[in-house]
């Protein structure tokens, strides 16, 4: 009967995996990142809150008679089924309805007890789903590997068809698929009983089961046809079918008099939103030289954040190019073939062509949005003019793949403005601006070619410093041995302009450069030979801040203690680290908590104490999920070995996964372009084949010392083995790039899926009544981890968190009674 119980665990993984993937994507769209990671890390606690009721369920049932919860194992799946199914519809009217806005949290007190609902709403099916599974687990003994296999593998399931389940029936579609799939968990459940009643089994259970899922599938049936219904007869609901915080770009878009969205849709890694008549009117750096009005544009919306343009005029008549600051370049390298690296609505490729360029590659990682920009411009569509080679590829692997050289290398400014107080982008990776992939651009350009990227200007200064730090370290990494005679940068009243030549300037490029910044009134930052006289004529500061500070950065032995002690971290990213936007250092501190608050920042401050609040929060929760058990058998667990080991077993497992897992994610981004296509291919991989390692994990021929040492060694490795990876494949094709990761995990996915039913069976023979606890241990320590992954990876990189990743797999290792190594223990 335990297949029959298998599958049915199988589907409910399949489902919260699908859900915890949807509400990532819901999340992400409706408030920001960081509260989406915050929202699903805390939720995800539901399972180690199961581990605990199952261990109070468990107390209970041995002092009382009749039907018992943990030995009916059909029973369990319909009720798990039911409850999981119905809440997660309740969750999402709820969520979708509650007044929340994380970004008032910090000074409206009514928000502390509406984020606590939302985060216990969204934490009822996971802790309905891990019911399921922590109770099969401790029912079927002897079998809770096959229990165990059939969650992992039902989970990878559940992840690889969420990114085409969300592209093809949409966020609300895959919310009532993963209700439905819940729902024929019941019926499979309901199925598995009827047959074990027909046997004998089941004899004290009661008789009423049949309409225990009948009411329960018309509940569920009526609550799913009641969230679709909301969203199609509500008039201020936005086609997404999501309210979005009022402080998103798109909801700021919307409110202007007259806005229209054109268009909206999903793919399997993005939300697109094209809105007209909403006041764009973005030419990032232009000139205020500039006296006629721009031209008119569209607006184009990612993941609801601020529009990004897409203008609508001729590339002869786009007057405006000339008095934008990337326009010297081509003035410098005029008919110069042209390499622009994520271009988003259009701008950096109109410039180009407004530049007379001869040849244009534009490379998007995007498709959807190359298609959205097309179809809501048409006859302006700069993605299919015949000068125009637009490629769909990641710019790192691009550059990889790159048969020609370039005159220019262009990197736009798509980003909207983010004040570097807030924090709430420092999280987000990017390995297009890291030091490798700087290298990687200039490696492309042809003899005498520019590198050309402009970014925003920040008080104090911040962006740009990094930026300059990225830049100096790539060329050092290039062989360039005067990094300042490569280097001209300037500067308008929001937007820094940084050009590099490898090779040098000529004396003639500097002169016509010093006439195009007087003709445009544009600062210069930075230039060989420069006099300091030059700079802060135009734009003027109370000091020349940035050339002060660019002079010190420019000289290399003063640039490292330079940004050891400025206040913001401006240290280069790198692929281990590619945290572009992260900015905090413990010297902020004092500031932070002074405007907690006071400014209208997401959280009042830092996005770094957004991740230390959390942590904060699940060690809490976790110490209180785990203490609860572990109280009710105060009498033997304060004495009893079998509990100090079993905490410690299941707590090192928990953290070891997940700090394996996250990096592998993270540095997969670089090898497959999109955080989805890596959460998806790296998460199946390694629990697909986790999954295989689980279902042999009691074979008598497995030698457990020998897999548990192998493991370890692997785990040791995999920090350096995964940047050389990397670096090999980058230039394959993305199907055998993504072929190759799952190859590359699947030695250590196998490995990783042996320890914890190989736990649960040293328990079985020990105290089998901890299972329940054990499974509370796992999910706990998990969260913890997975928190706790982002802050190091922030501070320190990938390579520490897989190395403590191993040590925890050796802590396990060391734990377990030697006698478990043994061939005759199963």
């Amino acid at each position: 009967m335990y297949r029959s119980q298998s599958f049915g665990v199988a589907l409910l993984a399949s489902s919260t995996l699908l859900l915890e993937s949807t509400l990532l994507r819901i999340l992400a769209v409706a408030q920001y990142y960081h509260f989406a990671f915050l929202v699903i890390s805390l939720a995800l606690l539901g399972f180690g809150a199961s581990g605990s009721f199952l261990s109070l369920a468990s107390k209970v049932q041995s002092k009382t008679k009749g039907w018992k919860l943990l030995k009916n194992g059909p029973n369990l799946i319909i009720i798990s089924g039911i409850f999981y199914s119905t809440s997660i519809a309740i969750a999402y009217i709820i969520v979708n309805f509650l007044p929340f806005d994380s970004y008032s949290i910090a000074w409206e007190r009514k928000q502390i007890l509406l984020f606590l609902i939302y985060y216990l709403v969204l934490s009822l099916p996971f802790f309905f789903s891990g019911l399921c599974i922590g109770g099969s687990l401790a029912i079927y003994k002897g079998e809770s590997h096959k229990i165990y296999a059939a969650n992992l593998i039902g989970s990878a399931v559940g992840v690889l068809i969420a990114p085409g389940t969300i592209w093809l029936a949409g966020i609300l579609g895959a919310l009532i698929i993963c209700i439905f799939i819940g729902l024929i968990a019941v019926f499979v459940g309901r199925s598995v009983y009827k047959t074990s009643e027909e046997n004998g089994v089941n004899q004290n259970a009661p008789k009423n089961n049949r309409w225990i899922v009948i009411l329960g599938s018309i509940i569920i049936i009526l609550i799913s046809a009641e969230v679709i219904l909301s969203v199609i007869n509500l008039d201020n609901r936005s086609p997404i079918g999501l309210i979005i915080s009022p402080y998103k770009g798109l909801s700021h878009a919307k409110r202007y008099p007259g806005s229209e969205v054109i268009l909206g849709r999903w793919n399997a890694i993005s939300r697109i939103d094209i809105l007209k008549g909403a006041g764009t009117r973005q030419l990032p750096g232009l000139s205020y030289e500039y006296s006629q009005p721009p031209p008119i544009q569209h607006g184009i919306s990612i993941d609801a954040e601020a529009l990004q343009p897409i203008s609508l005029v001729k590339p002869d008549d786009f007057d405006a190019a000339r008095f934008m600051p990337e326009y010297l370049v081509f003035l410098l390298r005029p008919k110069a073939r042209v390499l622009i690296l994520e271009p988003a609505g259009g701008l950096g490729v109109l410039q180009a062509m407004a530049g007379s360029a001869n040849q244009i590659t534009a490379v998007i990682d995007n498709p959807m949005l190359v298609d959205s920009v097309i179809e809501s411009a048409p006859g302006f569509e700069v993605f299919h003019h015949p000068d125009v080679d637009t490629v769909i590829e990641s710019p790192r692997v691009f550059v990889r793949n790159a048969t020609t050289k370039f005159d220019i290398v262009f990197i736009p400014l798509t980003d909207s403005y983010r004040p570097i107080t807030s924090g709430a982008y420092s999280l987000s990776e990017t390995y297009n601006l890291t030091v490798e992939a700087f290298n990687a651009y200039l490696d492309n350009l042809n003899p005498g070619g520019i590198f050309v990227i402009t970014r925003w200007l920040q008080t104090p200064p911040s962006e740009s410093l990094k930026l300059i730090n990225t830049i100096n370290r790539a060329l050092q990494l290039d062989g360039s041995k005067n990094p300042d005679e490569a280097v001209i940068a300037y500067r308008g009243i929001q937007t820094i302009t940084v050009l590099v030549n490898p090779e040098g300037w000529e004396n003639y490029e500097l002169n016509r450069l010093r006439e195009f910044l007087d003709a445009r009134k544009f600062d210069l930052v930075w230039a060989p030979g420069m006099d300091p006289e030059e700079a802060n004529r135009y734009n003027k500061l109370p000091e020349p801040v940035y050339y002060n500070y660019f002079s010190i950065l420019m000289k290399p032995n003063r640039s490292d203690e330079f940004s050891s002690t400025y206040p913001y971290a401006i240290d280069p990213p790198i692929d281990d680290r590619p945290f572009f936007y992260h900015f905090f250092t413990w010297k902020q501190t004092p500031e932070v908590i002074a405007n907690i608050g006071r400014t209208w920042q997401p959280f009042g401050g830092s996005g770094y104490f957004v991740l230390l609040a959390l942590l904060l929060l699940v060690i809490i929760f976790s110490i209180v999920l785990i203490l609860i058990p572990m109280l009710i058998n105060i009498r033997i667990s304060m004495f009893r070995e079998t509990f100090w080991r079993t905490l410690l077993y299941f707590s090192a497992l928990g953290c070891a996964f997940l700090f394996i897992e996250i990096p592998l994610i993270q540095q997969s981004i670089l090898i497959l372009g999109n955080p989805t296509y890596a959460f998806t291919v790296v998460v199946f991989a390694l629990l697909s084949f986790s999954g295989i390692g689980s279902y042999f994990a009691r074979s008598r021929w497995l030698p457990k010392r020998l897999s548990m040492g192998f493991l370890i060694i692997l785990a040791l490795i995999s920090p350096w083995l995964i940047a050389r990876f990397a670096h090999l494949i980058l230039g394959w094709t993305f199907v055998l790039r993504a072929v190759a990761v799952v190859i590359y995990i699947a030695p250590l996915a196998i490995l990783m899926g042996i320890p914890f039913p190989s736990g649960l069976a040293w328990l079985e023979q020990e105290h089998g009544d901890l299972v329940p606890w054990a499974w509370a241990i796992n999910g706990c320590a998990s969260v913890i981890a997975a928190v706790l992954a982002a802050i190091l990876t922030l501070g320190y990189g990938y390579r520490l968190v897989l190395l403590i990743g191993a040590v925890a797999y050796l802590v396990a290792f060391l734990v377990l009674p030697s006698k478990w190594y043994k061939p005759d223990w199963t």
